[in-house]
């Protein structure tokens, strides 16, 4: 089923053109991607689809009834209430039927309603419709839901009491996230869901959203993110969107593989082309040919010529290099707290750094990460420990809030105040590697995007020439094109890299040792991401092993009475279970020979004989009503005895 057709929808800002004729599908189930530069308008096209902004032309043809979940980028909810009545405003009509359901059972339980018999079936009637519209709605699990959802976003229960208007930015943004994923809309669509985001919640979301029952349309520049999640991706390139079947990294190979089929295409049409043109020119004045001639200048004209197809488009183009060497040993820290005034958000920190070494620091959000690289590059103290640096080290800091950037002029004052020995040329020059061109070096430094203010950092890191680059968050604000051209450049770099990221592609790319840190001090794994990933989930499986291994083996006479009596209930309940999913299914059988009866050609004009089925079939469902009913209660019996073991 289709949820959503955009056809040829157009939209401008001050007479330039963003979007021009586009086209897109998403159909029920679908993983869509929207994949680009930033400023190709990805994040337009979304607020236009979910009705946040309207498109010069085109339309948006949705079913009715279908519901968009929108989550925009930097998006957070500012409420007096707290976590966990926030969270319940999702469920307003679940709320209510729950409301009404212990109306009736109040009702039910007054003895007047007994003296009454046609109100006692009214009630007993409403009560089992009501029952059952609460039960298919998802009545009996949308606290266990949100207890879900919530941990999954690292909202714990000791949270729920929080009023949401105290929260810090980032929790604000994830609830936010929460309660869109809790509100289970046909087409969820998420611009940026990955931003303040840890490793672990990632990993969360990715299993939430792989398996999400409906159809989900997303802008982000996490590569591994998409990769995982994506079946279809857009690019939004040019004004136009491109189709493209498959996750971000199929996208890529089938980008280059059109491109490079278009090309010899084109540069085929161009040579037969030429060789028309260079014929009529030829012979267009002689009497003999010019017929002949006239005709190929008619199939000239006629012939629907390829246009050149478009190639990638300008990407930044730089490197670092380092002004001196380090020694060998770079930098070691002994039994380091990391923390604010006074008060230790990290400790016993140890870490060994090398000349070459790309170490990755990974750990959950509020864990001191930041903290431990202002810490390293002096901009902060340590609460305890000691930090050892060594020989020739210079330290290239990147502040994931940009606050290396002054913000008082212009792009191009920006780098020439702090190299003022570089002619303005040269500081063009490095300007345009950073893709600031022509005016826009002119463009005062607090009207830039974040895009923008990222490569301006990175400029100025690449201008100091440190042998030790030292990153916080160095991919947040960069699409995948500028991610990849950092990667290339930090693949090159001869000197020593510490960076803290939640990339895990970046991570993949870059790192050679991982240092996972938690409260009680850090992990050092020797690999990659996925090197990490493999050695803590052995580490956890060896811990399982070591549990069940710990564990006293019970003599096999030698139960106590109460395993035993847990033993029995839990038979009782099995059987009981086994049952009425008997009778379930028997009865199942029959309502549907009963509907097949129902519809038979020869009882058409009988309305006896369809009455009698009628009836015959009602009858049937209140009783699978209320075995369904039975069923429910005898499940959650097990689950409570299961629960007190």
């Amino acid at each position: 089923m289709i949820v959503l057709q955009v056809n040829g929808i157009t939209k401008s800002f001050s007479g330039t053109d963003i979007l021009k004729n586009v086209r897109l599908e998403v159909q029920h189930r679908d993983r869509v991607a929207l994949v680009g530069r930033n400023g190709a308008g990805k994040s337009t096209l979304l607020k236009i689809i979910a009705g946040e902004m309207t498109a010069d032309s085109g339309d948006l043809i949705m079913p009715k009834g279908v519901q968009i979940g929108y989550l925009e980028q930097h998006a957070g909810i500012d409420s007096p209430l707290t976590v966990w009545e926030e969270m319940l405003t999702v469920f307003g009509p679940l709320l209510e039927m729950e409301k009404r359901l212990r109306g009736l059972e109040a009702q039910m339980a007054e003895p007047s309603v007994y003296e009454n018999p046609q109100e006692y079936e009214r009630v007993m009637k409403d009560y089992d419709a009501l029952q059952i519209d609460f039960k298919d709605s998802g009545g009996y699990q949308y606290e266990s839901d949100m207890r879900s959802v919530l941990h999954g976003m690292r909202f714990y229960p000791e949270d729920y009491e929080k009023q949401v208007n105290l929260l810090s930015g980032g929790q604000k943004t994830r609830l936010a996230l929460a309660k869109m994923l809790l509100s289970k809309p046909d087409l969820l669509i998420l611009d940026e869901p990955t931003n303040h985001l840890d490793i672990e919640t990632l990993g969360w979301l990715e299993k939430y959203l792989v398996s999400y029952e409906g159809a989900i349309l997303i802008v982000s520049h996490d590569r591994y993110f998409l990769d995982q999640i994506v079946t279809i991706t857009y690019e939004v390139s040019r004004m136009k969107v491109t189709k493209y079947v498959g996750n971000y990294s199929a996208y890529l190979v089938e980008k280059a593989k059109n491109y490079e089929r278009d090309k010899k295409l084109y540069e085929r049409e161009t040579s037969e082309r030429a060789k028309l043109e260079d014929f009529i020119q030829r012979n267009i004045a002689r009497a003999s040919t010019s017929k002949m001639a006239k005709s190929r200048r008619k199939l000239l004209e006629r012939t629907d010529w390829m246009d050149a197809p478009d190639g990638d488009e300008k990407s930044a183009s730089f490197s670092f290099s380092i002004e001196r060497p380090s020694g060998n040993d770079v930098l070691k820290l002994e039994n380091i707290a990391v923390g604010y005034n006074g008060k230790p958000v990290s400790e016993h920190i140890n870490m060994h750094a090398y000349k070459g070494d790309r170490i990755a620091i990974i750990g959950p959000n509020g864990i001191g990460k930041s903290t431990l690289l202002k810490t390293i590059v002096k901009r902060q103290e340590p609460i305890d420990g000691t930090i050892r640096y060594g020989t020739n080290v210079q330290f290239g800091y990147y502040d994931q809030n940009q606050a290396t950037i002054l913000g008082t002029g212009t792009v191009l004052h920006e780098l020439w105040d702090e190299w003022p020995m570089m002619n303005e040329k040269d500081v063009r020059s490095v300007l345009g590697r950073f893709l600031f061109t022509g005016e826009d070096v002119e463009k005062p430094v607090a009207s830039l995007s974040g895009g923008e203010k990222a490569r301006l950092s990175l400029a100025k890191l690449m201008l100091q020439k440190s042998n030790t680059l030292v990153l916080d968050e160095p991919t947040n604000h960069l699409d995948l094109d500028s991610k990849e051209v950092l990667e290339n450049a930090l693949d090159d770099f001869p000197g020593t890299i510490l960076f803290v990221s939640h990339d895990r592609y970046f991570i993949n790319r870059i790192a050679t040792k991982v240092i996972d840190v938690g409260p009680a001090g850090v992990t050092e794994y020797l690999g990659d991401y996925d090197y990490f990933i493999e050695k803590k989930n052995e580490l956890e499986e060896l811990k399982a092993e070591h549990r069940t291994s710990e564990q006293p083996k019970q003599p096999r006479n030698g139960r106590t009475e109460e395993d035993k009596e847990f033993k029995r209930q839990e038979r009782r309940l099995t059987r009981a279970i086994a049952e009425v999913e008997e009778s379930l299914g028997k009865m199942d059988t029959e309502i549907a020979v009963l509907q097949e009866e129902l519809l038979n050609p020869a009882f058409a004009d009988d309305h006896v004989k369809l009455m009698e089925l009628q009836e015959q079939i009602d009858e049937l469902q209140m009783q699978h009503d209320n075995l369904s009913e039975e069923w429910l209660n005898l499940q959650e019996e097990l689950e409570n005895l299961n629960s007190q073991v």
